[in-house]
Parts: structure tokens; C-alpha cells; sequence
């Protein structure tokens, strides 16, 4: 007999792994760290997400242990983010991503591109 079952409650490596770093910030923070160790407004800067926002997200990181925190008392006090190894076993998604984005998002790119200059042109 088949039971009915919830798909929230299946069991998907894939789901699983997207509710960790399936935020448009946290995939940013995560593409961005693969550079090295960053202090706090270097990745403020580099990622465009507010004080808030990147704190927060850094914080998530953290806790699921992707990300590194450092601190350097010495004056100026300064805070410094670094992947973990968990953080950087995720480098070879986003070089496997950036392929298949090159593959077939710039096609759509093109395509979009060409339909509204022959729109504009119309």
C-alpha cells in the first residue's frame, strides 16, 4: 500500500543542501570568500549587501560551518572571514555553475539582446 508523503518531509540531499546556501547572499558571501580571508568591509563592498544584511548572512555561515570568523584585537580592531574546509568543498559547485552558465545563459543572453534591438529598431 502507498503512503502519501509529504515532500517537505522527504528526505533530498539536494533540498537539504539548498536550505544551507541556497540564499542569493549566502551563494555571494560563499563565490566571494573563495578569493581568500576578507575583512567584514571588504566583503560589504565586494558583495554590495548592507551592514545588516552581510552580518547576518556571515553569522548563518558560521553556524553551519562554511565560514570562519577571526578576530585581531590590535588597534585597528579588525574582523577577517575565511572559508572552512566544508566552505571550500563548495569551490569545484560554483566552477561546475559557472560552465553551465557560460554554456547556456550567455545564448539567452544574446537572444534576448537581439530581440529587443529588432524591437527597438521596429
Amino acid at each position: 500500500m502507498a503512503t502519501d508523503m509529504n515532500l517537505d518531509d522527504a528526505p533530498c540531499p539536494i533540498i537539504d543542501s539548498l536550505k544551507q546556501i541556497g540564499s542569493q547572499w549566502r551563494l555571494i558571501v560563499l563565490h566571494d570568500l573563495q578569493d581568500g580571508e576578507k575583512r567584514f568591509n571588504e566583503l560589504k563592498r565586494s558583495t554590495g549587501a548592507s551592514s545588516r544584511t552581510l552580518s547576518r548572512v556571515l553569522d548563518d555561515l558560521q553556524e553551519n560551518g562554511f565560514v570562519d570568523r577571526r578576530m585581531e584585537e590590535d588597534a585597528p580592531v579588525a574582523t577577517y572571514y575565511s572559508l572552512t574546509d566544508k566552505g571550500v568543498s563548495l569551490c569545484p559547485v560554483f566552477d561546475e555553475i559557472q560552465e553551465w552558465a557560460t554554456e547556456w545563459l550567455d545564448d539567452e543572453h544574446e537572444e534576448s539582446a537581439e530581440a529587443e534591438t529588432i524591437q527597438s529598431t521596429a
